[in-house]
């Protein structure tokens, strides 16, 4: 059971880094330090000070890089391969018992399927803004996106079952929009 729940919070990290790529990792070494989170093999310098300091600081320059105006759409392109390796990376570094070709394993399909899928979804609804009311609404779309990444976080260590049934249900739920846009598209095409 415990390897399983360690897998829901990996998961619940990956998607994190989909929506901020730094925040996941301040969490957790906050988590680690207050001795909440053990992490595996090789990554225990998550852990430590300097490692808390570095992604505290690099944390608060992403989240104001995001609502600079021409930054963000930037950030976006920047972000899209970081949100990916740093997926990968978290879930590889809170998944601890088991063998590490499958902890890297579960790792990658973790930081590339779930991190890049909500990553991807950043981006897109970044773009939709900026097109539809000229970057006005980012700052909006950026603030969502650290919420969803801080709690998304915070949920994965101390309630994984509930984040991953909540992405899950966000998942769920924008499917089923995309598939209401597309099909009212193809009816507005279709006369």
């Amino acid at each position: 059971m415990e390897l399983a729940l360690t897998i829901l919070v990996g998961i619940g990290l990956a998607a994190a880094c989909g929506f901020r790529v730094f925040v996941p990792f301040l969490v957790i070494s906050i988590a680690s330090l207050s001795g909440h989170l053990e992490l595996a093999p090789g990554f225990e310098w998550i852990g430590t000070y300097y490692a808390l300091t570095a992604f505290a600081v690099a944390t608060v320059l992403e989240i104001v890089a995001y609502y600079v105006p021409w930054l963000d759409n930037l950030m976006d392109s920047i972000a899209t391969p970081a949100a990916i390796i740093a997926g990968t990376m978290i879930t590889a570094a809170v998944i601890g018992d088991m063998s590490p070709f499958l902890r890297w394993s579960l790792a990658v399909i973790a930081g590339v399927g779930v991190a890049g899928a909500v990553q991807g979804t950043t981006v897109a609804l970044r773009g939709a803004s900026t097109a539809t009311t000229g970057g006005l609404a980012n700052p909006v779309v950026s603030s969502g996106e650290l919420a969803g990444s801080v709690v998304t976080s915070i949920l994965a260590v101390v309630l994984p079952i509930v984040s991953v049934a909540l992405l899950a249900l966000m998942s769920f739920g924008g499917v089923r929009k995309f598939r209401v846009a597309r099909a009212r598209a193809r009816a507005a095409r279709c006369p």
